[in-house]
């Protein structure tokens, strides 16, 4: 199997190089509005954001960055196919300009996606813990000045119109299923377990970057797409969301602003086999220990899987298939990724 991911240095607020209804997945982290690591970009970009943060009007300020972003929103309602999904990492910020606040990202992306035709589906809260020990703001131990730390981000997860069909038994459905005791973590709406694998990235493109965890993505990526779906970051950064589609065995595009970011990318995609494998067999490797369990509780999974030499706890796992990167090969504009599936389970 093979997968194609293009990689676009642009500005996501017009998407020209793709056409309507042309991916199935968006998955992204844009730029936080009020978070100053952003604050050059978003003026940069619109000159009443710099305006309004040079008065000290924090109101002002936020909706100008969020107007920003309210043109990518337009660009991935129109790419997005009839039941695609689309799933926004973002979190909130805590400032002082005329006065300390909370600024609700997240309620301000939502109501800019369901004002675009999208329906909103259950989010996602994953726990992001400050490393600080003195990380709380205000009076400390005196009330009532303290303020709650926001240790927790969102993904917001979006659908455009009715959620999409397919053929019985479709293989690429049906290759693409994941275990249940995935689905049963994986579909909680509180994660606090996704530091999962590293990215490998040096501080200072984490710095410039703001990525977010590679279990982030790839998990959604599992969740709400099949093998052959496209997925689309307009939010590009250090290409997170490409690895973990490659990872999963979807085609993706990115779009980036920054071209020094895409060109780092070739030494992380010289990564991607290893990371692949390292990712699949631990998931075959965790598995294993639940059926193991689930044995030792009296209680074993009822169906075989066909792939695997495992069993499996519902009838639509049987037919899962899990790939690995084999090769990457660069193009002018683009990657292919070579494919190959895993054929065992892993030793021990």
């Amino acid at each position: 199997m093979e997968t194609d991911h293009e990689v676009v240095v642009g500005d996501a607020r017009d998407l020209a190089s793709l056409p309507d209804d042309s991916v199935e997945l968006v998955v992204t982290s844009p730029p936080y509005p009020m978070i100053e690591l952003w604050d050059e970009t978003f003026a940069a970009l619109d000159d009443g954001v710099a305006d309004a943060l040079a008065a000290g009007e924090g109101e002002r300020a936020f909706e100008s960055m969020h107007a920003v972003l309210d043109a990518v929103w337009d660009e991935v309602a129109r790419v997005l196919v009839k039941g695609g999904v689309a799933c926004v990492n973002v979190g909130d910020a805590t400032r002082t300009l005329d006065r300390f606040r909370v600024y609700h990202n997240h309620a301000r992306v939502a109501a800019a996606l369901a004002e675009r035709g999208l329906e909103p589906l259950p989010d996602v809260v994953w726990r992001k813990p400050a490393n600080s020990a003195a990380k709380f703001m205000g009076s400390g131990t005196l009330p009532p000045n303290a303020y709650v730390t926001l240790e927790h981000e969102y993904v917001l997860v979006f659908r455009n119109g009715p959620r999409r069909s397919f053929e019985p038994g479709a293989e690429q459905r049906y290759g693409a299923a994941y275990f249940w005791e995935e689905r049963n973590e994986w579909f909680s709406d509180v994660w606090t377990d996704v530091r999962g694998v590293g990215q490998d990235l040096d501080d200072a493109a984490r710095e410039r970057s703001g990525a977010y965890p590679f279990e982030i993505p790839y998990r959604l990526v599992c969740m709400y797409s099949v093998y052959g779906d496209r997925v689309l970051d307009p939010f590009w950064g250090t290409g997170t969301t490409t690895l973990a589609a490659m990872a999963a065995g979807r085609d993706s595009v990115g779009v980036e602003i920054d071209p020094e970011l895409v060109e780092a990318f070739e030494d992380r995609v010289e990564r991607v086999p290893d990371l692949s494998r390292r990712v699949v067999e631990r998931r075959l490797r965790e598995h294993a220990v639940f059926v193991k369990e689930r044995r030792a509780a009296g209680d074993p999974p009822a169906y075989e899987a066909t792939r695997y030499d495992t069993r499996v706890v519902t009838e639509g796992e049987r037919a899962i298939r899990l790939y690995a990167v084999n090769d990457v090969e660069a193009t002018e504009s683009a990657y292919v990724a070579i494919h190959e599936p895993v054929a065992s389970m892993p030793d021990g």
